[in-house]
């Protein structure tokens, strides 16, 4: 984004999707398990992306790769039939990527209820050349309307 180009105001609430959970996400407990949250993630992800990006040039399709994950489990997900939500936010930009921040929640018809907070850290990268690649000022701007808060996970110092 140019100097003169002012950034988009972020959005109040959250970018929300709803995500089906699958019957062979339980584990032997009868809950979701912990490593299918990656799943709901990325599905959160590529759904917002065509939300956010658009169906001609989502991240998707020009290439993006996950380079970290943390995820705080905080209450247990049994399968049912409604969907999850997950709460979808940008927080934090650099040169090559952004870092999004997550909730895997109840749908409001349903209460409450949060089951995980996450964030993931994620890489635009040009697969031809094997080489990361920076940030357009069409992509930092899609991103802006998504800025939010850093992740308050429970067990770290942020």
């Amino acid at each position: 984004m140019s100097q003169d180009t002012p950034a988009a105001a972020p959005s109040e609430r959250p970018y929300r999707t709803q995500v089906p959970l699958r019957w062979s996400d339980m584990d032997a407990y009868g809950h979701v398990n912990n490593v299918q949250y990656l799943r709901l993630l990325e599905d959160a992800r590529v759904i917002g992306f065509r939300e956010w990006f658009g169906e001609e040039r989502s991240l998707l399709d020009t290439g993006v790769i996950v380079s970290r994950h943390e995820i705080e489990y905080v209450a247990p997900l049994t399968y049912r039939p409604e969907p999850i939500e997950v709460d979808m936010w940008v927080t934090g930009v650099h040169g090559a990527g952004f870092n999004l921040g997550y909730a895997v929640r109840d749908p409001e018809s349903l209460g409450e209820r949060v089951y995980a907070l996450a964030e993931t850290g994620l890489v635009l990268y040009d697969f031809a050349s094997a080489r990361p690649r920076r940030l357009t000022d069409e992509d930092r701007a899609a991103l802006a309307v998504h800025v939010g808060e850093p992740v308050s996970f429970r067990w770290s110092r942020r």
